[in-house]
C-alpha cells in the first residue's frame, strides 16, 4: 500500500502539470489559428481591392483612348458618338461628353438630335470643386436620369492644344461590378461589399437588389474616416454579429467590405484546439489509467512507462525496452509504436503544408506580376502604336525629301532628322517591352549568332576589371524570338550584373540546348538555355522574393526604375518561355532564360545600304490608312515611285471600294483602324471573297495576331524603298 500511494501521489504530480500544460497548448493553437485566419482575410481583402481598381483603371483607359479621338479634337462630334457608341459595352454603359460647364454634348444613350439632359447625375461637380478638375475622377453612388438605375461614374479632361476643352465621362450601371465579388469565390456565409466614400452600397455579395444604395452602419462610417484598412466587430445590416475586414481602393477612395460571421470565424480555431485538446485528452486519461493498472506491480516499471508517455506527450520517439511484464510490455511497444506513426504523421504533414503554402504564394506572385505586366503591356503598348504612326509619317517623308533635295546643308538635317527617327524607333521597341509580342518583328535567330553579336554592346555597360565570358554550344537549335527586345534583355541582365560587383568579377553567359520533362509548371520538350551568371553581392531571400515586379529596385533614387529584369521576364513570357531567378549573398546571381525550339528555317535578313533610293513599280495599289499624316507621306512617296494609288480611311471604305467593282492589284492596310473592320479583319476577308488579291498589313503596335496565310507584315516605321520592293513584288507577280 505504501508504494502505492507514493506511486499514486507521483502520477498525480505529474498528471496536473501536464493537464496545466494542455490547457496552454490548446489556447496557444487557438490563438495562432485565430491570427493566421485573419492574416488570411486580410490579404484577400487586399487583393480584391487591387482587382476592383484594376477595373476602375481599365474604364478610365477606355476614356483616355477616346480622349485622343482625332475627330474629338476637330470638334466632329458626330463622327465621336459613333466611335464611341461603338467602343462602349452595349446596354449598361453609356458615354457622355460634357463641357467645361457641365453640359452634356452628346450621350451615347441617346440618339443624336434628341434632347439631353441637363447635367450630370453624379457628385463629380462636388468632387472638381474639392479636387481639382484636370484630373481622373471617380463618383459616388447615384440613380441615372436615363435608366433611373444606380449607377456610377468615371470622368476624365480631355484637352485640345494644351487646353482643357471638355470633360469625358463613363456611367454604368453599378451592378456590372457585381461579377468582381462572384469571381472571388468567397464562402457563401461571407458577406462582401463594395461600399463608395458616402458609405453607401454599390454591389454586395448577398442580396445585392435588396440593400444596394442602403448606408453602412455608423460603426463602419467611423472606422471608415480613421483608417484606410483595418478589422472591426459589428452587425451587419441584417443584424448578424460579424467581424468587418475593409481595405480602400486606391484610385476612388471607394471601401472594400467582408463581413464574416463571428461564430464561423471563431469555428476553424475551436476545431483545430478541440482536437488538440480531444487528443491530449485520450492521451492523461490512458496514461493515468495505466499508471493506477500497473501501480500494484513494480515501480520501475511504472516509471519505465511514465517516461515513455511523457516522451509520446513531447513528441519525442519512445523507444522500447522489455520490463518482463506483459501488459506494460505489450503497452511500451504500442506506445514506441504510436509515436513513430505520428511522427511520420507529422512529417508528411509539415511538408505537404509547406508545399501548399509555397504553390500558393507561387501562384498569388504570379498572378500578381502578371496583373502588372499586363497593365504596363497596356499602357506602353497604345503609347507605341501612336508614336509610331507619327514615326512612320517622320520616315517617310524624310525619305522622299533626301531624294528631292540637292544642298548639302539640308541633306546634312534630314540626316540629323534620320538618326533621330531611329533613336525614336528604338525608344518605342522598348516601350513595346511589355506589351504583347508583335509578330511583323519575329524573327527565327541562331541564339549563339544573336549572343556573340551582342558582346560588344554588353561589354560596353561593364566596369573596368569586370571579366566576360561566353560560351555558346555547337549545333544551338533555332528560336523564334524579336531579336531586339532579346538584346535589351540580355542588356538589363548586364546592367544589374554591373551594379552587383562595384568591385568588379566575373560575368559568364552559357548558351546551349536542353531537353526538359514536362511539370506543373511548365510544359516540356527541347529549348534553348540562356545562362547569365555574376559573382556579385548576390540577393536576400526578401529582395528574391519581389526581384521580378515591375518597379521594385533596391538602388537609391534616380539610379534604378526597377524595369530590368521585369523587362526580361515579359521577353521569355512572350517568346512561350520563361525565366528562372536564382541568387546567395555573397555568391552572385543566376538568371536562365528557357526559348522554345523552332522548327521554322533561319529568317533571312536583307542587307540594305543607307540612303538608297527606292526603286521603281506598277500598278494599282489600294491603301487603308486612318492616320491622315501617315497618308499623305505614303501615298506621296509610293506615287513617286511609280504607283497609282488609291486610298481608303478605314476597312468598312475599302470593302466599299472594292464591292463597287474598284480593281487593284494589291491591298496594303494599317492593321489598327477605327470602324467595324480592321486590317486583319479587311484580309480575312479578301481571303475569303478574292483570293487572288494579295495583301500587305502595317502595324505599329496590336494585341491581335495575323495568321492568313499568305498575308505580310511590316513593322512601323518602315522604310518607303522597303514597301516599293514588297508591293512591286506582289503587283508583279498578280
Amino acid at each position: 500500500m505504501r508504494i502505492r500511494t507514493r506511486l499514486l501521489i507521483l502520477i498525480l504530480a505529474i498528471l496536473i502539470p501536464a493537464l496545466l500544460a494542455a490547457v496552454l497548448a490548446v489556447w496557444y493553437v487557438y490563438q495562432e489559428e485565430r491570427r493566421a485566419q485573419e492574416t488570411s482575410v486580410k490579404e484577400a481583402v487586399r487583393a480584391f481591392t487591387l482587382l476592383v481598381d484594376n477595373e476602375l483603371e481599365i474604364r478610365e483607359g477606355i476614356l483616355r483612348t477616346l480622349a485622343n479621338s482625332p475627330a474629338l479634337a476637330r470638334g466632329d462630334l458626330d463622327t465621336f458618338y459613333r466611335h464611341a457608341h461603338s467602343v462602349v459595352p452595349r446596354g449598361e454603359t453609356a458615354i457622355l461628353l460634357l463641357d467645361r460647364d457641365g453640359h452634356q454634348l452628346l450621350n451615347t444613350r441617346v440618339a443624336p438630335g434628341e434632347p439631353l439632359p441637363p447635367g450630370r447625375s453624379s457628385n463629380l461637380d462636388v468632387l472638381m470643386k474639392r479636387d481639382g478638375a484636370d484630373r481622373t475622377l471617380v463618383s459616388d453612388l447615384f440613380v441615372s436620369s436615363i435608366s433611373q438605375r444606380h449607377a456610377v461614374a468615371i470622368q476624365v479632361p480631355v484637352h485640345v492644344d494644351g487646353t482643357l476643352r471638355y470633360f469625358l465621362a463613363m456611367s454604368m450601371n453599378a451592378a456590372q461590378l457585381q461579377a468582381l465579388l462572384g469571381e472571388q469565390r468567397f464562402p457563401a456565409e461571407w458577406q462582401a461589399a463594395i461600399i463608395d466614400r458616402t458609405g453607401r452600397l454599390i454591389a454586395r455579395s448577398i442580396d445585392p437588389d435588396q440593400y444596394r444604395g442602403r448606408s453602412v452602419s455608423d460603426v463602419a462610417l467611423a472606422q471608415f474616416a480613421a483608417n484606410r484598412e483595418g478589422v472591426f466587430s459589428n452587425r451587419n445590416l441584417a443584424g448578424i454579429p460579424v467581424q468587418a475586414f475593409f481595405s480602400t481602393v486606391p484610385s476612388s477612395n471607394w471601401k472594400v467590405l467582408v463581413s464574416i460571421p463571428t461564430e464561423d470565424l471563431r469555428r476553424v480555431p475551436l476545431h483545430a484546439a478541440a482536437f488538440l485538446a480531444a487528443i491530449m485528452a485520450v492521451m492523461l486519461v490512458l496514461a493515468s489509467v495505466a499508471a493506477r493498472w500497473f501501480a500494484r506491480r513494480a515501480a520501475i516499471p511504472i516509471e519505465y512507462l511514465g517516461r515513455s508517455a511523457a516522451d509520446l506527450g513531447a513528441g519525442r520517439e519512445v523507444h522500447y525496452r522489455p520490463q518482463g511484464i506483459v501488459e506494460i510490455d505489450a503497452v511500451a511497444q504500442r506506445m514506441a509504436e504510436a509515436s513513430r506513426q505520428i511522427l511520420t504523421a507529422q512529417a508528411d504533414l509539415e511538408q505537404r503544408v509547406a508545399e501548399a503554402v509555397a504553390a500558393s504564394e507561387r501562384a498569388q506572385s504570379a498572378l500578381i506580376r502578371g496583373q502588372k505586366l499586363e497593365a504596363l503591356g497596356r499602357l506602353t503598348g497604345g503609347i507605341a502604336h501612336e508614336f509610331n504612326n507619327l514615326l512612320q509619317t517622320l520616315t517617310t517623308a524624310l525619305q522622299i525629301a533626301s531624294l528631292t533635295a540637292n544642298q548639302p546643308k539640308v541633306l546634312s538635317l534630314i540626316d540629323t532628322c534620320k538618326r533621330t527617327v531611329s533613336r525614336a524607333t528604338a525608344l518605342t521597341t522598348r516601350l513595346g517591352s511589355f506589351g504583347r509580342v508583335q509578330d511583323a518583328r519575329l524573327l527565327t535567330v541562331d541564339p549563339g549568332e544573336q549572343v556573340r553579336g551582342s558582346v560588344q554592346l554588353l561589354r560596353g555597360v561593364l566596369r573596368q576589371g569586370t571579366r566576360m565570358e561566353v560560351q555558346c554550344a555547337d549545333d544551338l537549335w533555332p528560336v523564334t524570338l524579336d531579336p531586339v527586345q532579346f538584346d535589351l534583355a540580355l542588356l538589363n541582365l548586364a546592367i544589374n550584373a554591373r551594379d552587383a560587383m562595384p568591385d568588379g568579377g566575373r560575368l559568364a553567359v552559357d548558351v546551349r540546348n536542353c531537353t526538359l520533362e514536362p511539370t506543373m509548371e511548365r510544359t516540356g520538350g527541347d529549348y534553348v538555355r540562356v545562362s547569365v551568371t555574376d559573382t556579385g553581392t548576390g540577393m536576400p531571400p526578401d529582395v528574391l522574393a519581389r526581384a521580378l515586379d515591375p518597379f521594385f529596385t533596391t538602388k537609391p533614387p534616380g539610379q534604378g526604375s526597377g524595369l530590368g529584369l521585369p523587362q526580361a521576364y515579359a521577353f521569355a513570357t512572350q517568346s512561350r518561355g520563361w525565366l528562372t531567378l536564382s541568387s546567395t549573398v555573397g555568391a552572385g546571381t543566376t538568371i536562365e532564360i528557357y526559348l522554345p525550339r523552332s522548327l521554322q528555317p533561319l529568317s533571312a535578313v536583307a542587307a540594305r545600304a543607307d540612303g538608297q533610293a527606292p526603286g521603281r513599280g506598277g500598278g494599282r495599289v489600294l491603301f487603308v490608312e486612318d492616320d491622315p499624316l501617315v497618308r499623305e507621306a505614303v501615298v506621296r512617296g509610293l506615287e513617286d515611285c511609280g504607283f497609282d494609288v488609291m486610298v481608303a480611311p478605314d476597312g468598312d471604305k475599302a470593302l466599299a471600294m472594292l464591292d463597287a467593282g474598284l480593281d487593284a492589284d494589291v491591298v496594303f492596310s494599317d492593321i489598327v483602324m477605327p470602324g467595324k473592320v480592321s486590317g486583319i479583319e479587311l484580309a480575312g476577308i479578301l481571303h475569303e471573297r478574292r483570293p487572288g488579291l494579295p495583301v500587305v498589313l502595317a502595324t505599329g503596335y496590336t494585341d491581335q495576331r495575323a495568321v492568313i496565310p499568305g498575308v505580310q507584315v511590316l513593322a512601323k516605321p518602315y522604310e518607303i524603298d522597303q514597301l516599293v520592293e514588297l508591293l512591286a513584288n506582289l503587283s508583279g507577280g498578280r
